[in-house]
């Protein structure tokens, strides 16, 4: 696999509930941060969107917009408006005017994604938001459309499907043309623009057991060691090394909180000499031992019962 198509399945997102937001008038409303992904598509009208830290947008008919990770923002019908908390809901919402039909409707949603791996959406955590009067939205928007049924259904399997229709939804947002090198934020997703890094990324993914070095990824890249070095940290935001270690760490923790993996495996798996070089690797970049890792992993996923948020 890809290195987006590896990070999103290893995201596993679930639990997704999406709600119709509506307006009329004059109206705007401000939510708090939460550390879950959410996403919306405009059926009618328009509203501004500002998130904390970053200027306003309008979103317009057809736009759809990704937030990986969901900073503080604002919903108004216009810039200026005067804006209410708003209080995280599964149910539908109607800002502004009570009365009359609304003149703004979008659907909104949300989902959690495997707490033990929830970290890998720093890699990715810049807006997506594709406009419709410069790319066909179409397919987002049928996907958004199967997510709905499938949520409002009673259907066996139903959380499977929902699970893989939301991977999907992520893999199209995620490489969408709108998101070139330059406007994107350092991350995977620039990393993934760039030719010789991507090179260097879908190498190290495909064999991250492999005794990676920069030197044998500069050469990969066509580049000095020097230039690739400096390169890749200012496209993905981390050096090499650090971006597999992250990886391989990642994968440990996947692996540990599923069970079924001795250390031994586990560390010849993802590049480590012996069990205990990946335990004196593991306890130094998360303050504890693999073994106590995955115990506390397992009590977390039964006790992880908080309700996703959207606006």
């Amino acid at each position: 696999m890809d290195p987006l198509t590896d990070i999103v399945a290893l995201l596993r997102p679930r639990a997704a509930f999406s709600k119709p937001i509506t307006g009329r008038g004059r109206w705007g409303v401000r939510y708090e941060s939460h550390p879950t992904p959410s996403f919306c598509i405009v059926q009618t009208g328009r509203c501004w969107l500002t998130l904390e830290n970053h200027p306003p947008r309008l979103l317009e008919h057809g736009d759809f917009l990704l937030l990986p990770l969901t900073p503080a923002f604002t919903l108004a019908s216009e810039l200026g408006a005067d804006c209410v908390p708003g209080r995280p809901s599964r149910n539908g919402v109607r800002h502004g005017d009570p009365k009359g039909a609304p003149d703004f409707r979008m659907i909104g949603g949300t989902f959690e994604v495997d707490h033990v791996n929830a970290a890998l959406l720093e890699l990715m955590a810049q807006p997506i938001h594709v406009r419709a009067a410069e790319f066909d939205t179409s397919r987002l928007t049928r996907m958004i459309g199967l997510i709905l049924d499938e949520y409002g259904s009673q259907r066996p399997g139903r959380e499977t499907i929902l699970q893989h229709f939301l991977e999907a939804m992520l893999v199209e947002a995620l490489r969408w043309p709108c998101l070139t090198r330059q406007s994107a934020s350092p991350g995977l997703i620039a990393g993934l623009r760039d030719a010789a890094i991507s090179r260097t990324l879908q190498a190290m993914h495909a064999d991250v057991g492999s005794g990676w070095t920069v030197a044998g990824l500069a050469k990969r890249a066509g580049m000095s060691r020097s230039a690739f070095a400096a390169h890749f940290a200012a496209t993905v935001g981390c050096a090499p090394m650090e971006y597999l270690s992250r990886w391989r760490m990642s994968l440990a923790q996947d692996a540990l909180n599923r069970g079924g993996k001795s250390l031994d495996h586990l560390a010849l798996e993802i590049g480590y000499q012996s069990a205990s070089a990946f335990s004196t690797a593991f306890r130094k970049r998360l303050g504890c031992a693999p073994g106590a890792f995955a115990r506390q992993a397992r009590q977390s996923v039964e006790q992880n019962a908080g309700p996703a948020r959207l606006a």
